[in-house]
């Protein structure tokens, strides 16, 4: 399986936790299926934005990424997402990328540019668009590339980026289509082929990369090596903010670190875990509340009755359940949906057992391994904060007279079991 990772100019965001973790959890569930599993997660450390954050912060391209990428695994880690397979840095790759360039240049798909660009010819490629289903004139209408820009077609893309005399400085390679450097599509093209072969299982990535990305890496694999690049597509959905797309171009992007500030690591992971990966995800501290709301649920169980350490017995009603909805499109909502039956089965039973069947088919999601005291007396202290918080949002509506996102709060509050008693002296609260 290979998955497209990050451009590594800046910390991570939620964005990028949400593809992690669906990923994550796909890797999870084949090896508990059987599979041997290879995962290549890609590191783009090639990229115009790093090269100009790089000039901004007055460092070297490598110091900044190598920073970014420790920042990287220091997020990931704290998510529970394991380490992929393989770990490919696109600057590490660069000879890989040049003999596939020479190989589609050999082949007619490829074309040198005036200004020194090579570029693929798109429309040599019979299968352009077969991944988002659209037509070549579909996917060009709205393109604005100039005729001077060097391309044969609109729709060409940049395999090798020809470096430019007036900045000497600039990050390059010698090549045999002069200095420069790649462009982005070939390096997943490159590294997948070097480290899964021409052709392999899964290929994944979020939504906003199958088109170009994930178009283009087809047309340079397929058109090199004639066979299928992946045998299956797989993307997640975007996490939204007020119903648009987060992301820093919208300066609505918030940071796994500024998340991790006001909720706990297992709290966000499982709030992507249990929307299916495809589905959009809303983002919101309210919605992150009743994730931890729901995530203490299944730990009072854990809690109440002491799991015993059990092997998962496939044949058992409830595992069977839970295989059925994996094996269903990694079906983590249906999933996750037996973990609480399972819990309601714990309070009623009072079994070791059935306690540790709950364990065990958690942690076949990246769940419930922690002491559930541990867990409960931390989220202690942090729902309270986050209460305080939410009273404090709904004093200040009231003095701005917005009763109606006063009344929403309390109404959000209600929901999550925080009762709000008014009062001359102010607002007090209690659990219902």
């Amino acid at each position: 399986m290979y998955v497209c990772g990050m451009t590594v100019y800046d910390l991570c965001h939620l964005g990028h936790a949400r593809s992690m973790v669906a990923f994550d959890v796909v890797q999870r569930w084949l090896k508990a299926s059987g599979y041997r599993v290879t995962y290549v997660r890609n590191i783009t450390d090639i990229d115009d934005k790093i090269i100009k954050r790089s000039v901004e912060n007055g460092e070297t391209v490598r110091a900044l990424t190598d920073r970014m990428v420790e920042a990287l695994h220091q997020d990931a880690d704290a998510l529970g997402i394991e380490r992929p397979s393989f770990e490919p840095r696109a600057m590490d790759y660069v000879p890989e990328m040049l003999a596939m360039i020479g190989a589609l240049e050999n082949k007619g798909l490829a074309y040198r540019a005036s200004h020194g660009d090579v570029n693929y010819a798109v429309r040599k490629f019979s299968g352009y668009g077969k991944l988002s289903g659209k037509s070549l004139d579909e996917l060009q209408a709205g393109e604005r590339v100039a005729v001077d820009e060097g391309k044969h077609d609109p729709m060409d893309f940049v395999l090798w980026k020809s470096a430019k005399a007036t900045e000497p400085d600039e990050v390059k390679w010698a090549s045999p289509f002069g200095a420069g450097r790649p462009g982005w599509h070939i390096e997943c093209s490159a590294m997948s082929c070097e480290l899964l072969g021409e052709s392999f299982d899964i290929h994944g990535g979020g939504a906003d990369l199958q088109f170009p990305h994930h178009e283009n890496e087809i047309a340079q694999s397929e058109g090199a090596f004639d066979k299928p690049m992946a045998q299956v597509w797989m993307h997640n959905g975007f996490i939204n903010v007020d119903n648009e797309k987060m992301s820093k171009s919208l300066g609505n992007f918030f940071t796994i670190r500024d998340v991790l500030q006001e909720f706990d690591a297992e709290t966000i992971r499982f709030f992507v875990v249990r929307s299916h990966y495809r589905s959009p995800l809303n983002y919101s501290d309210v919605h992150l509340n009743d994730a931890r709301g729901a995530l203490k649920r299944l730990y009072t169980a854990l809690h109440a009755v002491p799991p015993a350490a059990v092997a998962i017995d496939w044949t058992h009603p409830m595992a069977a359940r839970f295989q059925a909805a994996m094996n269903e499109d990694f079906g983590t909502p249906e999933a996750v949906a037996v973990l609480f039956e399972l819990a309601g089965e714990v309070n009623r039973s009072q079994s070791a057992q059935t306690s540790g069947l709950l364990k065990a088919l958690g942690g076949v999601l990246g769940l419930l391994q922690e002491s559930p005291q541990t867990f409960l007396q931390a989220g202690a202290a942090l729902d309270e904060v986050a209460i305080e918080a939410q009273i404090a949002a709904r004093s200040s509506a009231k003095a701005a007279k917005n009763f109606a996102e006063a009344d929403r709060i309390r109404q959000e509050l209600a929901a999550l079991g925080v009762v709000l008693k008014d009062s001359s002296t102010g607002t007090t609260w209690e659990r219902a």
